[in-house]
């Protein structure tokens, strides 16, 4: 899903994506389109807990307060890369301790790649025609860079 080569966050700028991304981020909200997480996932729903209950459905999970709070998160996280685009080396630490959190409640590194594929729907959903293959490289390329730095977060400890 995500391409070869992506660069560290700690190396520093990602050529060319600043203006790809910086233009083609839209107003990013948790939407029907958000479901798409849990049909190529299943498993990922009882990774969301919240007041140790577990939710019977994703339409449950999805429309409660907690994991749209949890939704709002995940957006400042790629606003923060997509503002810091030309240094990413400034988050490293920030997601690799994102990393270790994630690790630690059982999520599986695969499962990253599950919500690059939902990011990238979410993206071409919301911006339509809009949404080109230079666009989709960008956004791939971004998120990629952010995993690999979250991805080091399984390695620390």
């Amino acid at each position: 899903m995500l391409p070869e080569g992506t660069a560290k966050a700690g190396q520093g700028a990602v050529p060319g994506l600043a203006g790809a991304c910086r233009g083609s981020r839209p107003g990013l909200t948790p939407g029907p389109h958000t479901h798409r997480l849990f049909a190529l996932e299943p498993d990922l729903l009882p990774l969301f807990q919240y007041n140790y209950s577990q939710f019977s459905s994703p339409e449950d999970c999805l429309s409660s307060p907690e994991f749209l709070d949890h939704i709002r998160k995940v957006m400042i996280v790629i606003d923060a890369a997509v503002t810091n685009v030309e240094d990413l080396s400034s988050l490293e630490e920030y997601l690799v301790s994102l990393g270790r959190k994630h690790r630690i409640v059982g999520v599986k590194l695969s499962s990253f790649s599950t919500v690059g594929e939902s990011l990238l729907y979410m993206l071409e959903k919301c911006l339509g025609p809009a949404f080109t293959p230079a666009t989709w490289a960008a956004w791939s390329q971004l998120y990629g860079t952010v995993v690999q730095a979250m991805s080091r977060g399984w390695d620390s400890e």
